[in-house]
C-alpha cells in the first residue's frame, strides 16, 4: 500500500467518524426509488459507525498488521509457518468438537475428535498435521454456525475492532467461543495470560500472511472496498452455514402413500 493510499484510508476513517457522530450510529434508508430495498439488502443499519471502525482497522493493518505479516512470510521458513498454523488450529479443535455436538452432527464430532487425537498424539501436539496427510481434513465449526443451525437470523452487519467483518449472531458466537476456549481457561487459571495473547497474535499474523495478495487486489480493484468485504463475508458465511445445515438435517426415507382401501358396498 502506498502513502497516498494510507492518506485516503485516514481521510475515509475521519470522514466516517464525523458522519457517525453527526448522524448517530445508525443509517436510515433513502427516499429514492430502490433505496429502501438496497438498504434492507445491505442489512447494515450501523454503517456510519462500522465504516469508522473499518477505517481504524485499515490504519492498524497498514501500520502494524500488514508489515508484520509481510515480515513473517519473508523471515519465517514455510515449514515453520505450517507448524505454527497446525499447532494453533489444533488448540481450537475442542471448540469445533463441542459445536459439532451442539449442532447434532455426531459424525462430524467423531471426525473432529479423531483429527484432534491424531495430531495431538502423532503430530507432537499438533506441530505436524498428520491428520490431513492421513485423509482427515480440518472442518472448523464455531458457535455462530451453531446459532444459525438452531435457527437464529444473522442480525445486522457489524465491523469489530481489529477483528473485521461480522454480524450480531457471529459476534455473539465469537464471544462464546472465546469464553469456552480451553487454552484461555488454562491461561486465566495459571497466570499465563501472556501465552494466550501470544497465541492470538501469532494466529492473527499467520491468517493475514495467507491473504496478502488477495487483500491488495481487493483494495486496488474495489470501487467500495468496505462494501466488497461486507458482501464477500456474507457469501462465505452463507456457504458455510448452508453446508452445515444440510449436514445437520437428517435424511428421512421417503415413504410411499399407502393406497386407501376401496369403500365397502352397503
Amino acid at each position: 500500500m502506498t502513502g497516498a493510499s494510507f492518506l485516503r484510508i485516514l481521510k475515509g476513517a475521519a470522514s466516517a467518524a464525523v458522519v457517525a457522530l453527526s448522524l448517530t450510529a445508525c443509517s436510515l434508508p433513502g427516499s429514492g426509488p430502490g433505496e429502501r430495498e438496497a438498504w434492507l439488502e445491505a442489512n447494515d443499519p450501523f454503517e456510519p459507525l462500522n465504516r469508522a471502525i473499518f477505517g481504524i482497522n485499515e490504519a492498524a493493518d497498514f501500520l502494524v498488521i500488514g508489515p508484520a505479516a509481510y515480515a513473517y512470510n519473508a523471515i519465517v521458513p514455510d515449514p515453520v509457518r505450517e507448524s505454527v498454523r497446525s499447532f494453533t488450529a489444533n488448540l481450537l479443535s475442542p471448540i469445533t468438537i463441542v459445536n459439532q455436538l451442539l449442532q447434532g452432527d455426531f459424525d462430524g464430532a467423531i471426525h473432529a475428535t479423531g483429527r484432534f487425537l491424531t495430531n495431538t498424539v502423532l503430530g507432537a501436539g499438533g506441530i505436524a498435521d498428520v491428520a490431513t496427510a492421513a485423509g482427515i481434513p480440518d472442518q472448523k465449526e464455531d458457535f455462530g454456525q451453531t446459532l444459525a443451525v438452531w435457527g437464529f437470523n444473522e442480525g445486522p452487519y457489524v465491523v469489530l475492532p481489529f477483528l473485521g467483518p461480522s454480524s450480531m449472531r457471529d459476534a455473539t458466537g465469537y464471544a462464546v467461543d472465546t469464553l469456552a476456549d480451553p487454552v484461555r481457561m488454562w491461561a486465566a487459571n495459571t497466570d499465563h495470560e501472556g501465552a494466550y495473547m501470544a497465541k492470538g497474535i501469532a494466529g492473527g499474523i499467520d491468517r493475514r500472511s495467507r491473504v496478502l495478495k488477495e487483500v491488495e487486489d481487493l483494495r486496488r480493484n474495489s470501487v467500495d472496498y468496505y462494501a466488497t468485504l461486507r458482501s464477500l463475508y456474507r457469501q462465505q458465511r452463507k456457504a458455510d452455514i448452508e453446508e452445515k445445515a444440510a449436514v445437520a438435517q437428517p435424511d428421512f426415507p421417503a415413504f410411499e402413500k399407502t393406497p386407501e382401501a376401496p369403500a365397502k358396498k352397503k
